[in-house]
């Protein structure tokens, strides 16, 4: 495959998901979404986020994966998530302890 045809790949794909996302966003733009909807739509940051940490964890060969400074991370944000119940505050004890933990370890 040529370098033209990869980019003509990859533009046509782009363009795609972008005509595709903002249908809905423009069909959607005058109308009011349900209560019910926003209430879910709160939590698929953190759904997605524990996706990603069950991810981690699990490990993709079937065993865990996760390292000292890891562990030491995910057990910080979650003690922070439990107590503050704030996703940003989770999220930066979590990066700071991990990256605090990776520099010493």
């Amino acid at each position: 495959m040529s370098i033209w045809a990869a980019i003509s790949i990859v533009a046509v794909v782009g363009l795609i998901t972008y005509s595709m996302r903002s249908v809905a966003i423009v069909a959607l733009a005058n109308r009011s979404i349900p209560p019910a909807a926003q209430r879910a739509l709160r939590n698929v940051g953190p759904a997605v986020l524990a996706a990603l940490t069950v991810n981690l964890a699990a490990g993709g060969d079937g065993g865990p994966s996760m390292e000292v400074a890891e562990v030491l991370a995910l057990l910080v944000s979650g003690g922070v998530a439990w107590w503050k119940k704030n996703l940003i505050l989770t999220l930066g004890a979590g990066m700071l302890t991990l990256w605090m933990a990776s520099a010493i370890v």
